[in-house]
């Protein structure tokens, strides 16, 4: 108990009969961006010391590793409107230089989708190829996928032969542009407009690869004003020949107001079950037999109004330092309770993606020719991604309420539980609290006999405490005693903001399980 603090008391149920669904492995991806050192210093160095023979850095390869990363979304972002695929392939020294408007940036395409390739087979993750739909269209992003997946015989698949790729890459995922409905975007379209292109672009690219999973741009956040309507309209169109629709949303702690931001999951909760009716009142509209499903392929803790704040670089510069947020407790714990939301939505939710995934509001910083290490949020995302396997079973917490300024009364306990093929149960759980412990009680008895495998908890006394290159390992969950189960109810105590993941094995299994 945490001395002068009074706890106050939580409960859920934990029974195997009442799943929401299977967890899609794509839930825990990730994004890589040509913005700023995502790309450049941060997966790909040459000349550094842990550099491999193609560029790669191999301690950001091992971290990538340790994140537990499923899926990657490449190469944007609003860098994609103004990219011409074809720059980055072929020999690196004949690639052009140019501009790039998004983050007026320099984009020397050293690395192209020929590294990329190279990149994900070593992190082992599946690639998200996006195709720009904001300056280019039809033709380019078929000539891209036959170039990519086409076997041979043609003049885009024996190109990439010739430039050392045989076997095709066989990308399956692509997302049919980016936040087309933003005025920020580079080429950005009506929706009507936008709904027409990526429908017609679906249809030209099932002709070359059937096989091939597309994603339509839903709104850029749940805050633009055409915000409904927008998704509404591009289904009307598309709705037959694409596969998913997505959602991005960013969240940050506002001054003086750290209550919202801990109850950040409830706007995206909100937003995920918004877009789901949208989808489904289109479904019935259309009388369509299939079932749109939602990639959440951006999403994080970002401090956007430093961005705003400051706005582009003053010079045209390579890989130039932006975005570059340092996450302290509080965020990590915020990262935790996106988790759990998404975890919560497993059954619509197949695809989500981290933004982003090094140097840039990442949970790994590498600095050039330096070190890399883990940020405090690396590590929630890192525990559902080794933990969140099987299937989310509903739990229906009860318990206090904290008050706060955006969303009025929220649950002070957010969380989830998984349970694996082997039945191990994780619990998940988010102590929203800012001041008090929280006593959690959970029942199990649906569960049969099972033992406490153990209890972490990321929490700090400070909650602004964050890792740096001195002290990477500052913030990081850890070990704590005191929960127990005992006739079929699990208690432990949940410090204020903190993240929090308990392990139950059932007592008939065998051999070592890991916390």
């Amino acid at each position: 108990m945490h001395p002068g603090r009074v706890a106050h008391h939580a409960e859920l149920t934990i029974d195997p009969a009442f799943p929401i669904g299977e967890i899609d492995r794509r839930l825990f991806g990730s994004f890589v961006e040509h913005l700023g050192r995502c790309v450049y210093t941060g997966v790909y160095e040459p000349g550094h010391p842990a550099a491999d023979a193609d560029g790669f850095r191999e301690d950001v390869l091992d971290l990538v590793r340790e994140l537990g990363v499923s899926v990657v979304r490449y190469p944007g972002g609003n860098f994609v409107s103004g990219h011409r695929w074809e720059d980055g392939v072929g020999p690196p020294e004949r690639r052009p230089r140019r501009l790039d408007p998004a983050w007026h940036s320099v984009e020397t395409n050293a690395f192209g989708l020929g590294e990329f390739m190279a990149w994900t087979r070593r992190a082992g993750v599946e690639p998200m190829m996006a195709v720009n739909l904001g300056t280019r269209g039809i033709a380019e992003a078929c000539d891209l996928l036959e170039y990519a997946n086409h076997p041979e015989g043609t003049h885009w698949s024996d190109l990439r032969a010739a430039h050392g790729a045989k076997e095709p890459y066989g990308i399956g995922l692509w997302c049919l542009g980016n936040e087309m409905d933003g005025p920020w975007q580079t080429g950005h379209k009506t929706a009507r407009e936008y709904g027409r292109l990526a429908a017609e672009t679906a249809r030209a690219m099932r002709t070359i690869d059937p096989s091939v999973r597309l994603v339509a741009c839903g709104s850029s956040h749940s805050g633009m004003p055409t915000f409904g309507a927008w998704e509404a309209t591009v289904l009307e169109e598309a709705y037959d020949v694409v596969d998913y629709v997505s959602l991005h949303a960013y969240y940050e702690e506002h001054d003086g107001d750290p209550a919202s931001f801990l109850a950040s999951a409830v706007d995206m909760e909100s937003f995920i079950e918004s877009v789901v009716a949208t989808c489904d009142h289109v479904r019935a509209v259309t009388r369509s037999a299939k079932r749109i499903d939602l990639s959440f392929d951006e999403w994080n803790v970002w401090y956007l109004s430093r961005w705003q704040g400051q706005g582009p670089p003053a010079e045209w510069a390579e890989a130039p330092r932006l975005l570059e947020d340092r996450y302290n407790v509080t965020d990590a714990v915020v990262v935790g309770s996106l988790l759990i939301a998404l975890l919560r939505h497993c059954d619509r939710v197949s695809v989500a993606c981290q933004a982003q995934l090094v140097n840039v509001i990442a949970p790994i910083v590498a600095e050039p020719g330096g070190a890399a290490w883990r940020q405090t949020i690396f590590h929630p995302f890192a525990q559902a991604a080794r933990f969140g396997r099987g299937e989310v079973l509903r739990v229906e917490p009860s318990g206090p309420v904290v008050e706060t300024a955006r969303f009025g009364e929220v649950p002070a306990l957010h969380a989830t539980a998984t349970r694996d093929e082997d039945g191990m149960v994780t619990i998940f759980a988010v102590n929203r609290d800012l001041e008090r412990p929280l006593d959690l009680t959970a029942h199990l008895r649906a569960l049969g006999e099972c033992r406490l495998v153990g209890h972490q908890v990321l929490s700090d006394a400070d909650r602004l405490a964050g890792n740096t290159a001195d002290r990477p390992d500052r913030v990081r969950p850890r070990a704590v005693t005191g929960a127990a189960v005992e006739d079929g109810l699990l208690r432990a105590e949940l410090p204020p903001v903190s993240w929090n993941v308990i392990r139950l094995a059932p007592t008939s299994g065998s051999g070592v399980v890991l916390i």
